[in-house]
């Protein structure tokens, strides 16, 4: 009888409802962009407070307005109701300086995907923040190696591969550096659950696992409109329905962001040299008149106020 006890008090401890939240508790967000917004929403409703930090209040307000809009449209799919929103909002703390991130044993940074941002955020970071403090990268294609060697603490650096949008997708790439300690990956693995999300463990390498698999289907798809095989809207009504693809690959790029897109194709193009990620000549066309998808309103459709297709 003891014997059965003790096995279901040991089930109970590691049951994913009895996770020790305490375990990191303090957590910061630099960048409020989309995704910096999409991991906020997430850790707040976990039941997690975070702090999101931006580099001015014209853009914090910004950010607030687009993750207010967001949980309202999802409000209207009856997917969140009105006190989850309240509730997710009041657990994210919104801050224009780095003045309280001393106690944060985790800290993950957001920022547009430039190499030289990411390390001057990380300096910055690493002369403010606690000496245990785990130091999180979203990076989808950046080395992380070559961004833990501007920090004293190479070993609490790891990457977090979120993919858009960040509340609705299951996955998380837990991307392990050079110099990324086993204790570090256990730990972040272990947030990751606790936030709703299932990790998989990736070693670095350019793309990782997701967007190296998935730029070479959007970039193909970005040629077959390009030589003009078909309409936006058949290539992906073909993808969708022959696949069984949730969005078909021009919109997904439209959600993704078309700036992004491009950042990453540039990147895996340099470092990889191969065919496959040179991007297509209507992406940068699109990019240079910022037409950068769903965010601005236009890329390969056009949308409305509540991020809808226009037909």
């Amino acid at each position: 009888m003891q014997e059965e006890n003790l096995k279901l008090e040991d089930l109970i401890k590691h049951s994913p409802a009895n996770i020790d939240h305490d375990s990191i508790k303090n957590i910061a967000i630099i960048g409020a962009g989309i995704m910096g917004q999409g991991i906020a929403q997430t850790i707040a409703a976990a039941g997690l407070e975070v702090q999101l930090i931006e580099i001015n209040e014209k853009e914090l307000t910004k950010a607030k307005s687009l993750l207010s809009e967001s949980m309202d449209r999802e409000i209207k799919r009856w997917a969140m109701t009105g006190s989850e929103k309240r509730a997710i909002l009041g657990r994210i703390k919104w801050q224009t300086n780095m003045e309280h991130i001393e106690d944060c044993e985790l800290i993950i940074e957001a920022v547009t995907e430039d190499f030289n941002l990411k390390v001057d955020v990380i300096k910055k970071l690493d002369s403010k923040a606690q000496e245990d403090c785990i130091f999180v990268s979203n990076t989808s294609t950046l080395s992380l190696t070559k961004i833990s060697e501007f920090t004293s603490r190479p070993d609490k650096v790891i990457g977090l591969h979120f993919l858009h949008p960040v509340p609705k997708i299951p996955v998380v790439e837990v991307v392990k550096c050079l110099n990324t300690s086993p204790e570090t990956v256990q730990s972040i693995k272990k947030f990751v659950s606790v936030i709703g999300k299932t990790p998989v463990e990736v070693y670095e390498y350019p793309g990782f696992v997701t967007t190296r698999a998935i730029v070479p289907l959007l970039n193909e798809a970005m040629y077959i409109l390009l030589e003009g095989v078909a309409t936006a809207k058949d290539i992906d009504t073909a993808m969708k329905l022959g696949y069984n693809f949730q969005s078909g690959p021009l919109e997904m790029a439209d959600s993704m962001g078309l700036d992004e897109v491009l950042a990453w194709m540039e990147t895996l193009w340099k470092t990889l040299g191969e065919p496959r990620y040179r991007a297509c000549p209507i992406l940068r066309k699109l990019v240079r008149e910022k037409k950068l998808g769903k965010k601005t309103g236009e890329g390969f459709y056009k949308y409305d106020e509540n991020g809808n297709i226009i037909s």
